[in-house]
This record gives structure tokens, C-alpha cells and sequence, in this order.
């Protein structure tokens, strides 16, 4: 009996895949404990709007981080930090205040999460910061960082 399983099911398969069962199977398991529905015209239909509404979803968020990634070529974004001396920080820049000034000056809205600093940025200067955008997108945020606060 061929089945759309509704959550993972351990040595069949994953949720939304199509399965070939045995009848007892289904019966006896599967559908009582509402793992699976039993795969008619109308299943199948549905099942196949959501795999293209999914796919489509997935090119939107891609399109979308591309544009982000473009948008942030033009930008830098200027944090102002305490001096310790010597021309070092008093403490460090973290990816809290890269995210929350990028918000601030440009209304771009990344996570700290997505933001990933190579080394510490503990003196002043220029530094390029990743940004994860999407599975498979960087884009990079320039920072400079002056003498303030």
C-alpha cells in the first residue's frame, strides 16, 4: 500500500515522502498512531502543490538574500568605540553591536548569529565581516571602526 508519511517514521522514511508499506502495516500502525494517510489522487495533488509551493518559497528566500548581499557592497558601517590606549579598544566590537548599528544607520536587518567576525576586532581600523545570508550566500559588511563614545 503506498502511504504520504505526516512525521518521520524510523526505517521508512521522512515526513511528506511517499512510501510503499504493507497493508497490516498501515493499518495496524500508521494510521492509528496518525503517522500516514493512505495515498489517493486527492493526497498525491496536494502533496505536489506544496513540494512547488515549497520550491518556490526557497527561490524567493535565495532572490532575496542575493539582493541583500548586493545591497551590502555599498555600505560601511562606522561604530564609534572607547580607546584603552595605543591606539586599542577599551574591550572588543562584538557581531551584538555590528547587527544592532547596521539596523540603525541602514535598516538592514541581520541577526547576530549570521554575522561572523574572523578575529576579534579589538584596535581601530577597517574590517570585513561575513555575513551568512542563506545556505550558500556571504555577503560581506565593511566596518570602521573610530575613536568615540
Amino acid at each position: 500500500m503506498k502511504v504520504i508519511l505526516l512525521e518521520d517514521v524510523k526505517r521508512q522514511g521522512k515526513k511528506g515522502q511517499l512510501v510503499n508499506v504493507s497493508d497490516g502495516y498501515a493499518r495496524n500502525f500508521l494510521f492509528p498512531r496518525k503517522l500516514a494517510k493512505q495515498a489517493t489522487s486527492d493526497a498525491l495533488n496536494a502533496m505536489k502543490i506544496a513540494d512547488e509551493a515549497k520550491a518556490r518559497h526557497i527561490a524567493w528566500e535565495k532572490q532575496t538574500a542575493e539582493e541583500l548581499k548586493e545591497r551590502l557592497q555599498g555600505v560601511q558601517v562606522k561604530i564609534a568605540a572607547k580607546s584603552g590606549g595605543a591606539g586599542k579598544l577599551f574591550g572588543a566590537v562584538t557581531t551584538k553591536e555590528i547587527s544592532e548599528e547596521l539596523q540603525k544607520q541602514f535598516s538592514i536587518d541581520i541577526p547576530k548569529a549570521r554575522l561572523t567576525v574572523d578575529e576579534p576586532i579589538k584596535h581601530f581600523g577597517t574590517f570585513e565581516v561575513k555575513a551568512r545570508l542563506y545556505e550558500g550566500v556571504t555577503g560581506i559588511v565593511n566596518v570602521l571602526v573610530t575613536e568615540g563614545a
